[in-house]
């Protein structure tokens, strides 16, 4: 039997990130109220562009992942998914997965060039947004894209739709990922008809991307577009896995502080039997669901430490089933309140649902577990598992 391997301690969450969460927290509170998220989201562009370049060049939220040498701070994960945790909590809108979960991730992953050390300071400011035009309702698959590339060097065209693109219709710059005779490319191109499409989640916009022979500029191929392309996928699950266990965590909050005052027999619901067993189990759920976050990111950090896909794709499962039977469980536990457009809890509740097919279903996320877990299992030691 193998020797077991030796894996450092797991990461503990520093006073720097503490304060980041604090400072993030703070900002919400005055700046991303249930007020606020209302407007916006019935707003032309869904989101508030002053607000989006604050949270750039204030808090410097948007430019962790940025390198330093290219005007960011050089971050690490976990610094995102605490970053990613809060804003999902304040249902922030702006084009944070377009832009920090996916563009950015794809851009430093990149080699290093003209266009991508121009964009990547102007992202990290909040200046400039940006989208990933790819097929995003799968864990990645290199040959799913359905945008083909022709020509080469300034002669690059591209051509193809996407439907249901996040924050593409906020963009400044769409990063596509295409394929070419030579392997899958990453280019950026700012001539696109994009389209608003509808989404169940008011609070993050969609598009559909047309692209009709427009010219790009090539930041990666072949072995480099398919790394850059596959460190935005993994990045942008474990960023939404972190925003779904601040949606967890707040609704949570909401729930048991509803329960404390919410009187039913003249005293409150939470002192009875059947509301403290579910709120016991929303809280076991989130703790659970934060760690699976935390790990994958973690893990993506260093990924000597642990198989990073196998670590986003636990973080996946756990936390879009969380943040959905959480969202759920809010709802029941309000009664009839729950239910009104007045109350916050229906946007809760859309944007988990919307999260839990964005990038790949609970079940899709299984089947990876279980292809690297089981499938690829080899050696003594390995459990034996019933096929009849």
């Amino acid at each position: 039997m193998a020797e077991p391997r030796e894996f450092p301690a797991e990461f503990t969450v520093s006073s720097e990130q503490h304060e980041l969460r604090a400072g993030l927290r703070r900002f919400c509170e005055r700046q991303s109220d249930e007020a606020t998220v209302r407007r916006l989201m019935e707003s032309d562009e869904g989101y508030d562009r002053a607000l989006w370049t604050r949270l750039g060049s204030e808090l410097g939220a948007l430019a962790l992942a940025v390198p330093e040498e290219l005007g960011g701070a050089g971050a690490g994960m976990v610094d995102q998914a605490v970053a990613a945790e809060e804003l999902g909590a304040a249902l922030f809108c702006g084009p944070l997965l377009g832009t920090v979960g996916l563009a950015i991730p794809a851009l430093v992953a990149a080699p290093p060039g003209a266009a991508r050390d121009e964009l990547l300071p102007a992202l990290a400011d909040g200046t400039r947004t940006a989208a990933l035009v790819a097929p995003l309702f799968a864990p990645y698959d290199g040959s799913a894209t359905t945008v083909a590339a022709s020509g080469a060097g300034a002669r690059t065209t591209l051509s193809g739709t996407v439907d249901q693109v996040p924050d593409a219709a906020a963009a400044d710059a769409l990063l596509v990922v295409a394929s070419s005779p030579d392997g899958p490319i990453l280019a950026l191109t700012e001539s696109a008809e994009v389209t608003p499409r509808g989404s169940l989640d008011l609070t993050r916009r969609h598009a559909r991307v047309t692209l009709d022979g427009v010219t790009a500029r090539v930041l990666a191929t072949g072995d480099d577009a398919d790394r850059a392309i596959r460190a935005a996928y993994l990045t942008g699950a474990t960023l939404l896995a972190a925003e779904q266990v601040g949606i967890a965590q707040h609704l949570l909050d909401l729930t048991v502080a509803y329960a404390k005052e919410r009187l039913q027999f003249g005293r409150p619901i939470g002192s009875f039997q059947a509301v403290k067993h579910r709120c016991a189990d929303m809280l076991v759920a989130t703790e659970h669901a934060r760690t699976t976050a935390l790990h994958a990111a973690w893990t993506l950090s260093d990924p000597s430490l642990d198989d990073p896909e196998l670590a986003v794709a636990m973080a996946q499962a756990t936390c879009s089933e969380t943040g959905y039977r959480v969202a759920a469980d809010t709802i029941q536990m309000h009664g009839g309140i729950g239910f009104t457009w007045e109350h916050p809890a229906h946007l809760y509740y859309k944007r988990a649902v919307a999260d839990a097919a964005l990038l790949g279903s609970a079940e899709a996320y299984r089947d990876v577990v279980a292809a690297r877990v089981l499938d690829a299992a080899t050696g003594a030691g390995v459990p034996v598992v019933a096929t009849g």
